[in-house]
């Protein structure tokens, strides 16, 4: 999982979700995604292990300005948000279970 993104925030508004009580998992999604299915699974998993911490799944195709503004350029990309929403860690591709973990270190 790649570093910050310059303090950038996202909230309920951007979302269409509220952020978790102490951080949030974004992941961006295609329809015809095969490793989004997988990355859904580890992100649901993680958040239900660790208190105040929620999982929200954005379809791209349906948000390209929040995609464009973000730089999003592939799926699955996952966003780790702190309580506030700044984006704390970014990675694109499928996350393991451990990284996902060590990110909400940084969150949390």
């Amino acid at each position: 999982m790649r570093g910050n993104d310059g303090g950038k925030r996202l909230g309920a508004a951007e979302l269409g979700a509220e952020l978790g009580e102490r951080a949030t998992l974004v992941q961006f999604s295609t329809a015809f995604c095969r490793p989004c299915g997988a990355t859904r699974r580890i992100l649901a998993e993680v958040a239900g292990m660790v208190d105040g911490v929620s999982h929200v799944e954005l379809d791209a195709e349906q948000r390209l300005e929040l995609v464009r503004e973000l730089g999003i350029l592939k799926t699955p990309t996952v966003l780790v948000l702190d309580a506030g929403g700044r984006i704390v860690r970014r990675a694109a591709g499928q996350p393991r279970t451990v990284d996902v973990i060590a990110a909400l270190g940084e969150a949390v």
